[in-house]
């Protein structure tokens, strides 16, 4: 697995655990709202960044793309 790949599956755990939501219904919402794709584009500046960072940018992004 690549080190990105790596980096998104950690993301995908850290940010279950910050909300208290099983694994399936992380990997629902991350497809839902692309957030996969965004991770892996933003790996160079997310992979310096601490686990609340990441977790908070997260919700921003999925906040942004949720309909009104």
């Amino acid at each position: 697995m690549s080190k990105e790949g790596k980096f998104l599956v950690f993301c995908l755990e850290m940010y279950k655990a910050a909300k208290h939501m099983t694994g399936r219904e992380v990997i629902e919402s991350f497809k839902r709202y692309g957030v996969s794709d965004y991770v892996l584009s933003c790996y160079e500046a997310l992979h310096t960044t601490g686990t609340n960072y990441i977790v908070e940018d997260i919700d921003l992004f999925v906040e942004a793309r949720r309909p009104s």
